[in-house]
């Protein structure tokens, strides 16, 4: 079911039905803008441009750029320089959240974190023995 929303780009009121946030005007408008630089990309001598290259030669807004790397649109194993900024770092990244070295830094906490983890575990394993007493 339709849920009535203001459109975050131009305010007006849309019927949100889960597949666009925005309305079906700000919709075309970004269809256009990708369409522009789909087009720019496609020449061979642009295909390595970089962010701001593209958004210097078409216009288009930087976070409708990374927007489209993220839905997948705009894909960078074929257009290799593009990316969106990593969550924790701002970093370019191609895939998930986090770039290379921020997924290694978490990976390498997380491994510190249980190791110490199995350390406690060891600990209060070895303080838990019991003693007999010799009764006669």
């Amino acid at each position: 079911m339709a849920e009535l929303r203001n459109c975050p780009v131009c305010q007006e009121f849309f019927n949100y039905t889960g597949l666009r946030e925005v309305c079906h005007n700000c919709a075309q408008k970004e269809e256009d803008m990708y369409q522009v630089v789909y087009r720019f990309l496609r020449k061979r001598e642009n295909r390595a441009a970089n962010v701001d290259r593209i958004v210097e030669a078409t216009g288009v807004d930087r976070e409708m750029l990374y927007k489209w790397v993220r839905k997948g649109r705009l894909h960078p194993a074929v257009f290799p320089s593009l990316g969106y900024p990593c969550d924790n770092c701002g970093r370019l990244t191609s895939t998930g959240k986090l770039c290379d070295k921020c997924q290694g830094e978490l990976k390498s906490e997380l491994r510190t974190f249980e190791a110490a983890q199995e350390f406690r575990n060891d600990i209060k394993r070895r303080d838990r023995t019991t003693y007999l007493s010799d009764k006669k």
